[in-house]
């Protein structure tokens, strides 16, 4: 088991030990406009999972899931799957693995290779070529009491490098916390139509019904176009998912990339959808979680664009408000990668959707590394979970003080003030 207190060490970009300092209270920011209910108080505590930076590879994409009272004392496990990244391409990632807390963070047991979610050769257009599933996140389903995770499939070339165009899925597994095991990665079948062929749910954040069926939003590019974003109401029977149909089409017509990596989450009787671009971040809504009103742009309350682009967001909710956690440019973090760091958490006014400036608050600092690829777990109704790796490309980001940490974000809810 690792013991979380062994890395609480010595930032070196402030000289002063941050990971080791009490928790930092917050306080939800009054908001002048009716339709933005006073975000609740809470603090945030940070401690480092894992950690990985040999000069070759460093983990990416570490997202968790619970397993309600599989953990000490009633305690949920919560389980972590992450990639490794290797650095010297562009999106390569050869194995996955994945961790557990049965203590609520206290420890940590070691990353493990997972078989059953390893890449495999596939002959495509006659070649054989290694495909590995990525972009993975583990989601209670409560209707099937299974831990299922998502993401989607990553073609490479014989010698590594990503495949374009390539055939891309939607991937999932299941975890037994009995045998701590996941079961052989799958893919989703989806309509068969060129329109889906290059298709997925990688780094998404979905939505499971009251009725089980969940909502699945996804990210595809028909032959000739750019990527455009839609959500698939999915069955899911703890075993198989299943396409069942999808919403409207979202897309943009200009010489970016499209429309990637869209996150859903549900406010009262409204969903709302967060899509990367190239260029800025969208945000639209929906009644019904399928079909979306036009896109708007992310920004502030005083109408200023957020800043974030080309990487990901996601959701918190919680006490009936809403939040995006994110990355953006004007942070004094021109030195970062696609300024993906720092991490930032901001309240959401939700009928006019934007963030409320003065409610901004730093979840992870930056130190040199993009943090833009997380996830969000719910670990209980008092405790929401951010976590997030340093992604050490390129090369020499260390200097900043950056060494590959998994880092857990504790957004502990204050009880009975809000």
């Amino acid at each position: 088991m690792i013991d979380r207190r062994r890395f609480l060490g010595t930032s070196a970009v402030a000289g002063i030990s941050w990971l080791s300092l009490p928790a930092i209270p917050v306080f939800g920011a009054e908001s002048q406009r009716p339709a933005a209910k006073s975000g609740p108080e809470y603090e945030v505590d940070r401690h480092v999972a894992a950690r990985l930076f040999d000069g070759e590879r460093c983990w990416c994409h570490p997202r968790a899931g619970i397993v309600p009272g599989a953990g000490h004392n009633g305690a949920p496990r919560v389980v972590m799957t992450m990639n490794t990244l290797h650095l010297e391409g562009s999106d390569v990632f050869k194995g996955m693995y994945s961790l557990y807390t049965d203590d609520l963070g206290k420890t940590w047991t070691e990353p493990t290779a997972r078989e059953s979610l390893a890449p495999r050769t596939e002959v495509i257009d006659g070649v054989e070529r290694p495909v590995a599933v990525s972009d993975f996140w583990p989601g209670w389903h409560k209707q099937t009491k299974t831990l299922l995770g998502t993401g989607h499939t990553v073609v490479y070339t014989p010698d590594w490098k990503v495949r374009n165009p390539r055939p891309r899925h939607t991937s999932y597994s299941i975890y037994d916390p009995a045998s701590d095991k996941w079961s052989d990665w799958q893919k989703m079948e989806m309509p068969a139509s060129d329109e889906f062929a290059d298709s997925g749910a990688g780094c998404v954040q979905r939505y499971d019904l009251p009725d089980g069926d969940i909502l699945l939003p996804i990210y595809y590019r028909p032959p000739g176009k750019n990527s455009r974003v839609t959500v698939a109401r999915c069955a899911f029977d703890g075993k198989v998912l299943s396409y069942v149909e999808h919403g409207n089409t979202l897309s943009v017509d200009d010489n970016t990339r499209g429309l990637h990596e869209p996150s859903i989450a549900r406010l009262g009787d409204t969903f709302y959808l967060t899509i990367r671009n190239d260029k800025t971040a969208f945000v639209t809504r929906s009644e019904d979680g399928l079909q979306y009103e036009p896109m708007r742009k992310w920004t502030f309350e005083d109408g200023s664009e957020l800043g974030s682009y080309n990487t990901q967001a996601h959701w918190v909710t919680h006490d009936d408000v809403l939040y995006l956690v994110y990355t953006r440019r004007g942070a004094n973090n021109d030195h970062v990668f696609r300024h993906r760091a720092p991490l930032f958490m901001g309240q959401v006014d939700p009928e006019r959707m934007c963030v409320i400036r003065d409610t901004e608050q730093i979840l992870v600092p930056e130190r040199g590394a993009r943090l833009g690829n997380f996830g969000v777990t719910d670990i209980s109704p008092d405790e929401t979970w951010v976590t997030v790796a340093e992604w050490m490309q390129p090369r020499g980001v260390e200097k900043h003080g950056s060494d590959g940490s998994v880092f857990v974000a504790e957004i502990e809810w204050v009880v009975g003030r809000s």
